[in-house]
């Protein structure tokens, strides 16, 4: 296995494309990985080719490295998960204190299948875009849940994988900042407008931070942290 390759989970969101970017910095090679669980925000993975093909006029050395895309379907999950990511239903908080866009599950299902690729690939770093700072309270994006993890997978499949998690300990706020200081302002604009982190699937509203319905958590947070990134700027 090298240690010069990563594979990021590229979902066509905010978070995984300033992954993808601080992946490409870093290592030799880089491959994305997305996945298709019959999520109703959909057309984030639509968004993934047009971010990919915006990376090369961003910084020429991340054309060489930007290695290829791959696709995972997993419907049994999408299935099994009764949540406002996977059913037309309304975005609220559950009776036990987790959002109804939990899809239980997703994150470990997603980083086991990422690991069996990996696996197959010949790469040890594998790159997430989770978060404990500004996100929705997902018990699977935290700290302590992908370090277990990367000891379950490391034992499991006898390999030394390291789970990457760059934006673990960052605001939104400062997500923002880390795009610029990658790429400068052309990968800022490039997040703005070829990645989709809205809930709702919906893309036909232009915001400043990026297209979404604008009212849903995921734009709220997004939104907020834009606010941040563009006071701080002045």
């Amino acid at each position: 296995m090298t240690d010069d390759a990563a594979l990021v989970l590229f979902s066509g969101g905010q978070d995984s494309a300033t992954c993808l970017a601080w992946a490409l910095d870093r290592f030799g090679r880089v491959e994305t990985l997305g996945f298709d669980y019959g999520q109703r925000h959909r057309v984030e993975l639509d968004c993934r080719a047009s971010f990919r093909a915006a990376l090369p006029a961003i910084d020429p050395d991340w054309a060489a490295r930007l290695g290829p895309d791959h696709t995972i379907r997993l419907d049994a999950l999408g299935e099994l998960s009764d949540t406002a990511l996977t059913r037309d239903a309304e975005i609220t908080m559950g009776e036990h204190g987790l959002p109804t866009t939990f899809v239980p599950g997703r994150n470990l299902v997603f980083l086991t299948f990422a690991a069996a690729l990996a696996y197959r690939r010949g790469i040890r770093r594998i790159v997430t875009g989770v978060c404990e700072t500004d996100y929705s309270g997902y018990p699977d994006c935290r700290d302590d849940t992908i370090k277990a993890l990367q000891v379950a997978l490391n034992l499991g499949m006898e390999r030394r994988f390291v789970l990457e998690t760059p934006l673990m300990w960052l605001s939104k706020g400062q997500t923002w900042r880390l795009a610029e200081r990658l790429g400068s302002q052309a990968l800022v604009a490039a997040v703005v407008e070829h990645t989709h982190s809205c809930y709702l699937g919906d893309r036909s509203k232009r915001h400043p931070w990026g297209h979404g319905c604008g009212t849903c958590p995921a734009c709220e947070l997004r939104a907020r942290g834009w606010h941040h990134y563009a006071q701080e700027r002045l």
